[in-house]
């Protein structure tokens, strides 16, 4: 299965097309803002370097959060974009997601994906849920836990002087080949379906007029 795998949702920027799980072609930029210049020429260029037109893909995968408001939109826009003008399918995977694909051996651990928001707050992905909130108010997990994610050494050190049994684990970024395998396995129907539609935790900091937010956030 060829997957043209594409992820703006936090401080990377990354193009990357997966073939038989194996990585043809790839472009990644560390970088704040500027995603949605950035992305469609990595995109392009992965095709120009696989040697194969969109249209011979089988899907499009997409990070869909939790993350950069702006980082998500152009993500997912250029992904659905690309989807539709090639006839193909377009999934959606969660920044956890991806990372979590990276790391089959936890020692029976449960996984904590932590992902910076804004103004001292994180994105946690649980397996189960997705949740904002402050560094601070970081609940306790039951039992042992792994931590990852782009806030991991922050939030580890934080359990462990709770006296949690916490491992820190040195995944911090998802990576095209885990988005390309979590969205193959959601299209086969093996894990549950998610949407390729923004995933916003947190209302954007963007307000129209009268202080109301241009989106609503979603659930997961």
């Amino acid at each position: 299965m060829r997957i043209l795998a594409l992820d703006s949702a936090v401080g990377r920027c990354s193009a990357t097309i997966v073939s038989d799980n194996e990585v043809i072609a790839g472009y990644q930029q560390d970088l704040d803002r500027g995603h949605a210049s950035v992305l469609p020429i990595m995109a392009r260029d992965c095709l120009r370097d696989a040697g194969i037109q969109a249209g011979e893909l089988d899907l499009v995968a997409v990070t869909v959060g939790p993350g950069s408001f702006t980082g998500i939109r152009a993500g997912v826009a250029l992904a659905q974009g690309i989807a539709l003008a090639a006839g193909i399918p377009v999934i959606g995977v969660t920044v956890g997601e991806a990372i979590a694909d990276a790391l089959p051996q936890l020692g029976g651990r449960h996984l904590w994906c932590v992902t910076a928001s804004r103004r001292g707050r994180i994105f946690l992905e649980t397996g189960a849920e997705v949740l904002s909130l402050a560094i601070s108010d970081l609940p306790n997990p039951l039992g042992s836990v792994a931590i990852a994610g782009g806030e991991a050494a922050a939030v580890a050190s934080r359990l462990a002087a709770r006296g949690v049994n916490v491992m820190l684990t040195d995944a911090r970024m998802p990576t095209g080949r885990h988005i390309a395998s979590v969205a193959e396995r959601r299209f086969l129907g093996t894990i549950r379906p998610l949407a390729a539609e923004p995933l916003y935790v947190d209302p954007p900091e963007a307000k129209l007029p009268g202080g109301k937010s241009p989106v609503t956030p979603e659930p997961l």
